[in-house]
């Protein structure tokens, strides 16, 4: 099985698969009389027909190591994860070779950090590390396929780097 290590997510390292959602730094603008900071438009939002949803997620926890054997991409549309707990989640994203992912790269959030994925990016399933597993997910509704799934030939393991 190839190995994959989980690293930091970084604006940096992720600006080619997505956005990070954060309140970090100063606020954009105080509003609500002046008690609240607008941390403004966080998403490079982008539907093709539809309209933007706003759904919830309850996905089963997981446990490193394990085997990634599938990733998937919405073409129509991005996706938004906003976590509804403090805690961190793995985000698994892959660069596209012609139609097809290439190596994947495994992101862990830290906590108060949701994600949003570009319309058409290869990405792996919701993987929460910690209970409840509770996501509000902003993507796209409307008709059309808007899923794509590969399965890898060979899964790759997804592991901690040694210290």
């Amino acid at each position: 099985m190839r190995e994959v290590f989980v690293e930091p997510l970084t604006a940096e390292a992720f600006a080619p698969f997505g956005d990070i959602l954060e309140a970090k730094g100063a606020a954009d603008v105080m509003i609500n009389q002046g008690r609240c900071g607008r941390f403004h438009n966080q998403a490079q939002l982008s539907f093709v027909d539809g309209a933007a949803g706003i759904s919830l997620f309850q996905s089963e926890t997981c446990a490193l190591p394990f085997a990634l054997e599938l990733v998937e991409r919405h073409p129509l549309g991005s996706q938004a994860f906003i976590p509804m707990s403090f805690d961190p989640f793995l985000v698994i994203v892959a660069e596209d070779h012609e139609g097809v992912p290439g190596c994947p790269r495994i992101f862990e959030t830290q906590a108060g950090q949701g994600i949003n994925l570009l319309r058409g990016v290869w990405h792996g399933v919701l993987t929460p590390l910690y209970a409840p597993g509770l996501f509000a997910v902003i993507d796209r509704i409307g008709e059309g396929n808007n899923l794509e799934e590969y399965w890898f030939e060979h899964p790759y393991q997804v592991t901690r780097r040694s210290r």
